[in-house]
């Protein structure tokens, strides 16, 4: 991530910050409109353009978006245009993880939306006929929608499938995996949590998760919300994600390692 986008990010989320009136419907028409702006090049080249001033900027969102949005999502989009970005896919980002913040705001205490987008990723990869149709290139944008309301519509909440119906729309060259992970981080992180992914071959018992859980949390400096997969192939160890952060202590990625040295 470039210095630019890092300003862009921090003035974007403190703009969503003191609005104190983001919900659900705010998420939806920041999703709605990066689709519209990552759908036409002349646009989002116009708001991207460092060359045009940002009354300029929020003139032409005006002009595009009239009062299809409310004043609120008018408000955060000129605030993201209005700075620059290292490009246009971090631009498309930008706007999407207001959407994502926005989203985790509005839900109530109850709902875990982070633990939702976990459970659909690992049912996703759990099934291989399911995870082409929902990735394949081949299939419109709207079938993959049809799908995910099929799969999850009553079963989770409105602000996961709002999620998970804007991804499917606009994965911007993802894979499904990395779409759910990085929603899923940044729904955590607007909560001051941090989302921890933790594979073992066999579980773990409660006293080794407890103690695991304080040790990562010294690591990163921030509590953690844990998923857990269980999956023989590592035959012993753990493998722990955190964001882009990879520590891979498993007696498969050894054996590979070692093979490798062998093979060297």
């Amino acid at each position: 991530m470039g210095s630019a986008t890092r300003e862009a990010l921090a003035a974007s989320r403190a703009e969503l910050s003191s609005t104190g009136s983001a919900d659900l419907a705010t998420a939806n028409e920041l999703f709605s409109a990066g689709r519209i702006i990552g759908g036409s090049a002349q646009l989002i080249s116009m708001l991207s353009d460092t060359a045009t001033d940002a009354r300029q900027k929020r003139s032409i969102l005006a002009a595009v978006f009239g009062t299809n949005l409310s004043a609120t999502t008018l408000g955060l989009l000129g605030t993201v245009v209005s700075h620059r970005w290292s490009n246009t896919d971090d631009l498309l980002a930008g706007i999407e993880e207001l959407g994502l913040r926005a989203a985790a705001d509005s839900a109530p205490a109850t709902v875990n939306i982070d633990a939702e987008l976990f459970a659909f990723g690992t049912a996703v990869s759990s099934d291989p006929e399911l995870e082409l149709a929902v990735s394949s290139k081949l299939g419109s944008a709207e079938s993959k929608v049809a799908l995910v309301d099929t799969l999850l519509a009553k079963k989770v909440s409105p602000q996961t499938l709002s999620i998970v119906r804007h991804l499917m729309q606009q994965p911007r060259g993802r894979r499904i995996g990395e779409l759910l992970r990085t929603a899923a981080s940044i729904v955590a992180d607007q909560s001051g949590l941090a989302v921890a992914t933790i594979t073992s071959a066999t579980p773990i018992r409660a006293v080794q998760l407890e103690r695991l859980q304080k040790g990562l949390a010294a690591k990163f400096g921030r509590a953690l919300k844990f998923n857990l997969i269980v999956d023989p192939a590592l035959i012993g160890g753990l493998r722990v994600q955190v964001g882009d952060t990879v520590i891979d202590d498993s007696v498969a990625s050894k054996l590979k390692d070692l093979r490798l040295q062998l093979a060297g």
